[in-house]
């Protein structure tokens, strides 16, 4: 599937800081409940299923890219409110995205 500029530029990619993870034993794959800080964006959720790969003093302070125009997607008694981006392994195993350096929060991704 080929996408247009256009189409592509309706995606708000964003640069944010992981500021609090918990662990979110009611997700079905072992997941924690992030807390992202995108600056002048805002603060938002989102639930990752990459407990497997990372701990929880891994992600804090951690820069990541995540989508923020999606709609909010109920997962258990949680509210993701936006989807943190990474690269899936064969393996199956999740790599979190981030950017190069670490510059400003809420950065749009061009």
């Amino acid at each position: 599937m080929t996408l247009t500029w256009e189409e592509f530029r309706k995606m708000e990619i964003r640069v944010g800081e992981i500021v609090d993870a918990k662990d979110f034993p009611e997700a079905r794959n072992p997941s924690y409940r992030l807390t992202l800080d995108f600056g002048p964006v805002g603060v938002k959720r989102s639930s990752a299923a990459i407990r497997r790969w990372y701990t929880k003093e891994d992600l804090i302070g951690r820069h990541v890219l995540a989508v923020m125009n999606f709609p909010p997607k109920q997962i258990a008694n949680f509210v993701s409110e936006v989807l943190v981006l990474g690269a899936v392994q064969p393996d199956g195993e999740v790599v979190l995205l981030r950017p190069d350096r670490e510059k400003a929060l809420g950065a749009r991704v061009a």
